[in-house]
């Protein structure tokens, strides 16, 4: 009778550990910046430097519109634009104008879908232009569209590595990129 006793003990601890592993497991594939490795022990992981940016327009043919991009900014000498197949680079002393603005709208469909009282809030999105002149001696522009968490250290950080002062197109641009 106690042997069958601690044999069922011992099936029921091992499956708790084994659910708990997993669960483990799952919860670190779920946090940025750690991840399992090989032995199931968790190390971590370094993030990927710089701000997640999606490119919306400007003068460059070879820059699709919508791509994704990380922009590092701190690069002694230049900001990048970094994609899996390309990288953008513009020296500091390059740019010749910065301006940022907004586009306000309300979320007409997910109060359609979820709930009238969502016509009450407003939807932002922060984009920023960068003018610089190229390696050519051209004007060039770039229009990127940057995350509400990331718009004011973006900002300053363009900013201060620049040297130029941003141009806010309006009072709610102005408000939103100082704080």
């Amino acid at each position: 009778m106690k042997s069958r006793l601690l044999t069922l003990v011992s099936l029921f601890a091992m499956g708790f550990l084994i659910l708990l592993t997993a669960t483990v497991a799952a919860a670190a594939d779920s946090i940025p910046g750690v991840r399992p490795d090989s032995t199931g022990s968790i190390e971590k992981v370094k993030p990927d430097p710089g701000v997640g940016v999606q490119m919306v327009g400007g003068t460059l043919p070879d820059v699709p519109a919508k791509a994704s991009f990380r922009l590092v900014l701190t690069g002694p000498e230049s900001l990048v634009f970094r994609a899996s197949k390309m990288e953008l680079r513009i020296g500091h002393e390059k740019i010749n104008t910065l301006e940022y603005g907004q586009n306000v709208s309300r979320r007409y469909a997910a109060a359609i879908l979820i709930s009238p009282l969502l016509l009450l809030s407003k939807s932002r999105q922060h984009f920023v232009t960068l003018g610089y002149v190229d390696a050519e001696g051209k004007q060039q522009a770039v229009v990127f569209r940057v995350a509400k968490g990331d718009i004011r250290a973006v900002l300053a950080a363009l900013e201060a590595r620049s040297g130029r002062r941003v141009e806010y197109q309006d009072n709610e641009a102005r408000k939103s990129g100082r704080g």
